[in-house]
């Protein structure tokens, strides 16, 4: 009967809620409540009062973030940009930004400024970064090496400055290239865990006070009086961000997540069992006056969703998912009109000690007003949302593994922190020229990453389904190119035929090597021509326009795309034309022994064409690379 119970719970996550209809995803519909009402852009237009510098902007932006790496609709990375612009309108400053306060909170948006910076390359968001990693330098700390909350609560350590400040720390070390961080920040997570952690329930107290001179904090254990569920939330959040950029080979990485794994274990065990969801103090749902509470419950449903992904934690926690995200929706979500949203039931905020004492009390907690679409719980609730569907997407679909070549593209640059490093159509890239967004079509669709570094060889690709070949370098883009020729054209060649799904995506003449590369190439029946074609000048995107037939096999939900400086193809058999314009064919297929083979003069599904933010919405470059995605897994095993 449980299991019967699972399945049934299982297919209803797949289809929306009544009263919600056939609408867009809940993670969009979220977004663009938070687009409509939240932080206007008269709020930062008044001269009177500006804003605060505030980390509920920064949840908010998270959530944006994804929604927007998801659908490649720039509406929201343009309200994220615009905003933070705001506050660095005077150079090398950030408005309403204190150091001095040494307030941990101050550091969380600084994980949107590294975004900014890494998407367009603008130096103001790495200076402002600069300034927030200063403050995190001089920082006070407790006597074992905590950061304080804030300069106002010394000694203190509260489990929300973990998602505060450690997420940026971690990014910044990792974009900056300092090692020693790693021990810092692992040690951040650590301390909180020790000192806080009750060993009965495993759950973990709102703050602990170092010195037990504060009145909240027992005269034992400097610990505060309850386990405040999105205080949890915000410090299993932050594991889960922080495992994204802490090295894969650091002794202290599994660490981290045998804490999230204890911290997650003793989560579930308080999941309401009629709602799914959890209450504003976790351990006490039966005491009269508690409530079930929106941003916890979110926080909780996207760390786990996200640990899954990741393989963190045990597959046992997916029913811990399902049921947390289905009481989500039905406890919290409320129509807002056409794929619009609302979130209700966030506690606005819940603190300890201040002028207005909080003493950390039941009472305290139950006294907070609870109010509908507070940021904190609607970024959040937007980051469990896009998790738990992203997970969907991915559920049931084989995992295939995506090669992407970083030998013949071999291109280095000086990054931000004087390392020099591979870049040019890797994985990686989230600037103009990655294929971060690609990489996560890929992904969505049960794509492993992976990146080929060393000369192609059947046997180094035996594990490969796909291998993409992207924009062979030149004499002048690197030092010692390594250019195509018979051996390996015969490695990849036998790879295709024992089944290989094989992409080539060169570009135009005088901006990648052709002639050589050729040798590969013909042995699918196709010549990319040394030539340059669709030569755009400035926003003449007409120029660059090709228009896909109806009913076309590989493209079949895209009418338009956008390639500009191409080299077209001839072709002969076994290769075909599959789209052609004013008689150049600009893409070909071919079927070899068990492969295939797709093949096109361009790199155009990298960031700068699919992204959004520059194309104008007519050119569906996004919606191409979702189909090219689908057909070439259809390829694998055809």
């Amino acid at each position: 009967m449980r299991k019967l119970f699972l399945i049934l719970l299982n297919l209803t996550a797949l289809v929306p809620f009544s009263g919600f209809g056939q609408q867009k995803p809940f993670s969009e519909q979220m977004a663009n409540t938070v687009l409509e009402q939240l932080y206007p852009d008269s709020l930062f237009n008044r001269t009177d009062k500006f804003p605060k510098w505030s980390y509920d902007m920064g949840v908010i932006f998270e959530g944006l973030t994804d929604v927007w790496r998801n659908t490649a609709d720039a509406d929201y990375f343009n309200y994220m940009q615009s905003r933070m612009d705001a506050y660095l309108s005077i150079p090398d400053s950030i408005k309403n930004y204190h150091a001095q306060d040494f307030n941990i909170d101050n550091i969380k948006n600084g994980t949107t400024l590294l975004t900014l910076y890494k998407v367009t390359g603008k130096e103001k968001y790495l200076k402002a970064c600069h300034q927030l990693y200063a403050q995190l330098q001089k920082h006070p700390r407790t006597h074992e090496g905590g950061f304080w909350h804030k300069k106002i609560y010394p000694y203190q350590m509260w489990l929300d400055g973990l998602y505060m400040g450690q997420p940026f720390y971690a990014e910044y070390a990792s974009l900056m290239n300092i090692p020693a961080a790693f021990d810092d920040i692992a040690n951040q997570f650590s301390y909180m865990e020790k000192n806080a952690r009750d060993a009965k329930t495993g759950l973990l107290y709102h703050g602990w006070d170092e010195s037990k001179k504060e009145r909240w904090s027992d005269p034992k254990t400097g610990l505060s009086p309850h386990f405040w569920a999105r205080g949890m939330g915000w410090y299993v959040m932050a594991l889960v961000d922080v495992l994204d950029y802490f090295p894969a080979e650091h002794p202290r990485r599994q660490e981290l997540i045998a804490i999230l794994n204890r911290t997650l274990s003793a989560v579930v065990k308080y999941q309401d069992g009629k709602t799914g969801v959890w209450y504003d103090i976790v351990d006490l749902g039966t005491r009269k006056g508690n409530y079930l509470e929106s941003s916890a419950s979110s926080m909780f449903v996207f760390a786990l969703a996200k640990s899954l992904r990741k393989g963190y934690i045990p597959a046992s926690f997916q029913q811990n998912l399902d049921r947390g995200y289905q009481g989500l929706v039905k406890e919290f979500i409320t129509p807002a009109g056409e794929n619009r949203v609302n979130l209700t039931k966030t506690v606005q905020v819940s603190g300890l000690g201040g002028k207005q004492y909080r003493d950390g009390s039941f009472e305290y907690y139950m006294s907070e007003p609870v109010i509908t679409n507070d940021p904190k719980g609607v970024g959040a609730f937007i980051l469990a949302a896009s998790e738990v569907e992203f997970g969907k997407e991915q559920k049931g679909k084989k995992r295939r593994t995506v090669t992407l070549d970083n030998y013949f593209n071999n291109e280095y640059k000086k990054t931000a922190s004087g390392e020099i490093k591979p870049y040019h159509y890797l994985w990686d890239g989230d600037d103009n020229n990655g294929f971060s967004l690609l990489g996560r079509v890929f992904e969505k669709n049960g794509g492993q990453l992976n990146t080929l570094r060393t000369a192609p060889t059947v046997q180094n690709l035996s594990k490969s389904n796909v291998y993409i070949i992207v924009d062979p370098d030149t004499e002048k883009e690197t030092e010692h190119p390594h250019f195509m020729n018979e051996t390996d054209a015969q490695q990849i060649t036998q790879w295709v035929k024992q089944g290989g799904v094989l992409v080539l995506l060169l570009n135009d003449s005088g901006n990648c090597e052709i002639s050589k590369f050729n040798t590969l190439a013909r042995k699918f029946g196709i010549t990319f021509h040394e030539d340059s074609r669709n030569r755009v000048k400035g926003n003449d995107f007409q120029t660059g326009a090709i228009a896909i037939p109806k009913g076309n096999a590989v493209f079949p939900n895209t009418a338009q795309i956008y390639i500009k400086e191409i080299s077209t193809l001839q072709v002969n058999a076994p290769a075909q034309a599959l789209i052609q314009d004013h008689g150049d064919t600009i893409i070909a297929t071919a079927k070899y022994g068990k492969g295939t083979v797709f093949a096109i003069g361009d790199p155009w599904l990298y960031n700068e064409y699919t992204d959004g933010r520059k194309l104008p919405k007519e050119y569906e470059n996004f919606t191409a690379a979702n189909d090219l995605v689908h057909w070439l897994f259809k390829q694998i095993n055809n």
